[in-house]
């Protein structure tokens, strides 16, 4: 499968931000049909409590580029394959968050319309923003 442009960029966004990056790509199978996330990835985090504990916070991001002239046509494949790994992640290994990769600039000039909005609020889109000239991640959205 094709990586898309920006796969190495948020790599290293990732990585930048603490995450041990444990698949590239990360594999699905479920029920005779296939694909491949883009990355996953893991963070130790701590808590505190009487004494200190750790937790994995895990992780898989499917990397979006949105460079095709209709952002509508990139919009509408990006939810497609994200409802679709999304519902194969729950199966195959449901305490692993599935996110949407989007570059900073797309997000601002697209992802802030409210139809855009309204339809990954709907599905339920996490989304990480990240900066694809620093290769930094800016933002959480859930």
């Amino acid at each position: 499968m094709a990586k898309d442009f920006f796969h190495q960029a948020v790599r290293t966004a990732l990585e930048k931000d603490g995450w041990t990056i444990t698949h590239d790509p990360y594999p699905l199978r479920l029920m005779g049909i296939g694909g491949e996330i883009d990355l996953g990835a893991e963070r130790i985090l701590a808590a505190e409590k009487d004494t200190a504990s750790g937790s994995v916070q895990k992780i898989a991001v499917e990397v979006k580029s949105f460079l095709s002239p209709s952002f509508m046509y990139d919009f509408h494949v990006a939810i497609g394959q994200y409802t679709n790994y999304r519902v194969w992640l729950e199966r195959k290994e449901a305490d692993r968050t599935l996110y949407l990769a989007v570059p900073a600039g797309v997000y601002e000039t697209h992802f802030q319309v409210q139809g855009i909005e309204f339809v990954c609020q709907s599905v339920n889109v996490q989304i990480v923003v990240f900066n694809e000239t620093e290769h930094l991640i800016e933002s959480w959205k859930s």
